[in-house]
């Protein structure tokens, strides 16, 4: 018997739920009904003739004269011989449809608390595409069942439990970004955020600062300039340890409502009572310069790339054009990167149609 014609019905069963192997009966009907018109199984390998007659055969095979032939005791041995093989491999399937499977996955996953859950998700997605399935010479389904048995008491233990299993791959691609890092990210990826208009980096001591200040914002007329110190935040202290992320996500909040802000400016603390708005992050200022044997050069600085960079470029371009500007200087220095497509649309406004962007 060819175990391959009926393993995949096995296959099958193994994989489905408990409602679907109660069905077993019924599948091992299935898998004889296919077995008895199988070729494998009903025509025997020596001959290609098939066994079965029906009154249209039955008389072209006697004007053939080959009914005799056909119906000799060898062949009917070889047939009755493949029926009980495809009956054997029918009951075979039944048993084993029939026997006991582990319970379904689905019943413990909603048993699952939301923290629990949160877990497996992050899990499941690095497993669907982290390409090194090693997975850094770790148990890495152990890890899963570890993970999940945990009793969290919040999210942040479960995002904490996430970045230790994503740390533990030890690929400095692979990283998790709890959810107000990634909000922080999106935002500054699009250009759109709600704040008080200051982009934020951290000096030479490691703390953080404002680096730049939006023209009209609620930073800039509220008195705010670049390299100012954050103190202090709706009332929250940052430490030496205090990132940008930490200071962004403090700054940002509805739109219209109030952030009382204390910064630091030449060893003297400044309160500031800002009002939030919609801003629009300004990643391209542009000024005209004046190059010997040259002309008019237009400077077109590129702060980082999100996606409204290569509609602001293209705009400075024409701009710069009408004052009189015969060449263009990209300065990205200080540019810490950002949106991919935004950097890959922004060259294209310099580079041939149809040709691809090396980077």
């Amino acid at each position: 018997v060819e175990l391959s014609s009926f393993s995949p019905a096995l296959i099958f069963t193994m994989r489905t739920p408990v409602a679907t192997r109660r069905r077993a009966p019924l599948l091992a009907l299935l898998s004889l009904t296919g077995a008895l018109h199988s070729d494998a199984y009903v025509v025997p390998p020596s001959t290609s003739r098939s066994p079965f007659r029906t009154a249209n055969n039955l008389s072209q095979c006697q004007a053939r004269n080959t009914c005799q032939e056909d119906a000799s005791p060898k062949r009917v041995a070889d047939v009755t011989d493949s029926i009980r093989q495809a009956a054997a491999a029918a009951f075979l399937s039944a048993a084993l449809v029939l026997s006991p499977m582990p319970s379904a996955t689905a019943a413990d996953y909603g048993s699952l608390t939301n923290e629990q859950k949160a877990v497996a998700e992050a899990w499941r997605l690095v497993d669907n595409s982290f390409l090194e399935r090693t997975f850094n010479g770790q148990d890495w389904f152990g890890m899963r069942q570890d993970a999940v048995k945990k009793k969290y008491k919040s999210m942040d233990e479960a995002n904490a439990e996430i970045q230790k299993i994503v740390g533990s791959l030890g690929d400095k691609y692979t990283r998790y970004l709890p959810p107000a890092k990634y909000q922080s990210m999106v935002d500054s990826a699009t250009g759109t955020l709600a704040g008080v208009g200051v982009e934020i980096s951290t000096n030479s001591d490691g703390r953080v600062i404002a680096s730049d200040v939006e023209a009209n914002s609620p930073a800039s007329n509220g008195g705010i300039k670049p390299r100012d110190v954050f103190v202090e935040v709706d009332g929250f202290r940052f430490e030496e340890k205090a990132t940008p992320d930490d200071v962004a996500s403090k700054l940002r909040g509805p739109e219209g409502s109030k952030v009382g802000v204390v910064m630091e400016r030449d060893g003297k603390t400044l309160d500031y009572i800002l009002q939030r708005q919609k801003i629009t992050v300004t990643s391209v200022k542009t000024y005209m310069s004046e190059k010997a044997g040259v002309g008019k050069v237009g400077v077109i600085r590129i702060k980082s790339f999100s996606g409204t960079t290569a509609d602001s470029v293209k705009k400075a371009i024409e701009d710069l054009k009408k004052k009189g500007a015969v060449a263009f200087v990209l300065d990205v220095r200080n540019n810490p990167g950002g949106l991919l497509p935004g950097g890959i649309d922004t060259a294209s406004l310099f580079l041939d149609a149809n040709k691809p962007v090396v980077f």
